[in-house]
């Protein structure tokens, strides 16, 4: 057997988790077993118990005493803590970001950007069309953080972004939303264009801040 196949079985797992977590066919608070999650992932036992501790470690799940393990439940703490973690990760990117971008991705990120926002200009707000511009979003977001080029900010930034999901699922719906977030990402990308990294950041936190204050209940637009 490959010395790697334990460890593509675990990335395997967990990239499979993560998959139906997003997918809702788990949800956040929901009791599951170890022989759900093999039901689940289609995979051994094995790597399901060798799975879990992960899942502890990033907060995923947690073990109930006498319950079992808790997929991890979308409360007021954990929307204020994923969206702290991420103001502070991604503000310090995007003053990097604003200094070694390339004008040609600059250039492919706006050309996403205005796609999908002519397509709902056309259309309407389509779930194909909010599924595109949840991604274009997502992705430019992505963008900033992995042009560090730091594995350990990468993958912690990862973990966060599953909470930011989760919680964006539970907690704000985006239909209607399509044309001003895309339009704030376009003022993002207008500052990081004119190599001005106080305008590009104070814009990209106020797009964050639109997104929690959605996920708290305030009436603020945004859905990153």
């Amino acid at each position: 057997m490959d010395a790697r196949e334990p460890l593509k079985l675990r990335e395997r797992a967990y990239d499979s988790f993560t998959r139906h977590l997003l997918a809702r066919d788990v949800r956040p608070g929901q009791f599951v077993s170890q022989r759900e999650l093999v039901e689940l992932t289609g995979l051994p036992l094995g790597a399901i118990r060798e799975l879990v501790p992960r899942l502890e470690a990033e907060g995923l799940i947690r073990t109930v005493p006498q319950r079992g393990m808790q997929v991890a439940h979308v409360d007021l703490g954990l929307i204020r803590d994923a969206f702290q973690f991420r103001l502070f990760l991604e503000k310090e990117a995007m003053a990097l970001f604003v200094e070694s971008v390339s004008d040609e991705t600059l250039a492919t990120l706006r050309a996403d950007h205005e796609r999908v926002l002519a397509r709902a200009f056309r259309e309407g707000n389509t779930p194909e069309i909010v599924a595109e511009a949840q991604a274009i979003d997502w992705g430019m977001h992505d963008t900033i953080v992995e042009a560090l080029g730091n594995e350990i900010i990468t993958k912690a930034y990862r973990v966060n972004s599953i909470k930011i999901r989760l919680i964006r699922q539970e907690r704000t719906r985006i239909d209607g939303l399509v044309e001003p977030v895309m339009r704030e990402h376009l003022a993002i990308l207008d500052a990081i264009a004119a190599r001005d990294a106080a305008a590009a950041v104070a814009a990209l936190v106020g797009h964050i801040e639109n997104a929690r204050s959605r996920a708290l209940g305030v009436d603020r637009r945004g859905f990153s």
